[in-house]
């Protein structure tokens, strides 16, 4: 579809992909859809569930004090059922409350015990009715809520933005993206991992299962913040969408966590076929990294003390790791000895101590990414 031309034409374009509804649910509405199954969390979902006790108190609070809570987005599937868009922290805190909240091997959580809040202390120690023993580890008993603030959370109404399923399959992934990225605390990765599962969460599963790929944890050696962040699925997806990329343009990779997204929902969509054969340049890339340098294949080197030194550098991943798949995915002939390129990359004019000083991202990929090609490449006179 060739896209209009000027702005009042490209609104209506646009405003056309999205057909929405609005409803005002009751707690007790939503919980009933829920145990119904009409109501979807995807369990995929739940590790993105940050919110600690006092942060769900707090939602408590405000309903039990009339404060208006802010909408929650639905998408509705093929089948009438409503996928949660945005609102994940506020129904799960609300099932959880009622001992309703699956963990992923679909057992439930534990009920939620609620902290004494500013405007309302009395609530310490308190849970939904029937839970009365549940305990706090230090042994503190707990207390049911009164059967009139019970109802008085039930009864509560929550605004609901539905999407409907014939807006396009693409708006309902831009607007999952913009509306969990407003105030997120999800790192970029976290956020692009539950647009996925949105996707297809047979490929996230897919690409976690890279990211524990024994060669490539052993090289990259992820430290826990890099998993806790999901920085090494990052990693993954870094090599997937850039080993093979022809050509490689700086003006493509422009707002590359944005970049990254998109490319990351179209490999989603690939054929099995496809992602098979990824799955094998993948593992060779890394094994052959692996058996013949480790880890010391992305970090520095210094010639001085003829040794490696320091941390991952993003840098060196991005010129060795990506930069020796794209011969491999070629099926091109390619240097394996790979301590001696990295040697020759560290020894290059422009990798001083301030080589990505200042440099953004998409000059430092298409650089970088180019110069680790070369070095692989086997020369012929």
């Amino acid at each position: 579809m060739t896209e209009p031309a000027n702005l009042p034409d490209q609104i209506e374009t646009r405003r056309r992909e999205i057909s929405s509804d609005r409803l005002a649910m009751s707690i007790r509405e939503l919980t009933s859809m829920f145990e119904n199954g009409e109501l979807v969390i995807r369990p995929e979902f739940q590790r993105f569930f940050r919110w600690d006790d006092e942060q769900k108190s707090k939602l408590i609070e405000s309903i039990l004090l009339g404060i208006p809570l802010p909408s929650i987005f639905v998408a509705t599937t093929d089948d009438g059922t409503w996928e949660i868009v945005d609102g994940l922290q506020r129904i799960s805190t609300l099932l959880q409350l009622q001992g309703l909240l699956p963990k992923d091997d679909g057992s439930l959580m534990e009920p939620l015990r609620l902290l004494g809040t500013k405007y309302l202390p009395d609530l310490e120690g308190r849970v939904w009715s029937g839970f009365e023993e549940y305990s706090r580890e230090d042994g503190e008993p707990s207390r049911e809520l009164p059967r009139t603030q019970v109802l008085d959370i039930k009864q509560s109404r929550i605004d609901v933005q539905i999407i409907k399923r014939e807006s396009s399959t693409d708006a309902k992934y831009d607007l999952f993206q913009r509306l969990n990225s407003y105030g997120s605390m999800l790192t970029a990765q976290e956020l692009r991992s539950a647009m996925l599962v949105a996707v297809d969460p047979d490929f996230l599963k897919w690409a976690e299962a890279l990211a524990h790929n024994k060669d490539f944890r052993e090289s990259v050696q992820p430290s826990e913040r890099f998993l806790k962040e999901q920085y090494d699925i990052e990693l993954v997806l870094r090599f997937l969408v850039l080993h093979d990329r022809k050509p490689l343009r700086q003006n493509d990779l422009r707002n590359f966590t944005q970049f990254l997204d998109d490319q990351a929902i179209k490999l989603a969509a690939e054929p099995m076929s496809k992602l098979a054969r990824l799955e094998e340049t993948f593992a060779e890339v890394f094994k052959t990294i692996n058996t013949r340098l480790g880890e010391d294949a992305f970090r520095r080197w210094i010639p001085e003390k003829n040794d490696f030194s320091g941390q991952f550098l993003n840098t060196s991943y991005e010129s060795i790791a990506i930069g020796l798949g794209f011969h491999v995915a070629n099926r091109e002939p390619y240097r394996d000895d790979v301590a001696a390129v990295v040697k020759e990359f560290w020894l290059r004019p422009e990798m001083t101590r301030k080589f990505a000083t200042g440099v953004s991202t998409e000059k430092r990929l298409s650089q970088f990414i180019q110069i680790g090609r070369d070095l692989f490449s086997i020369r012929t006179p």
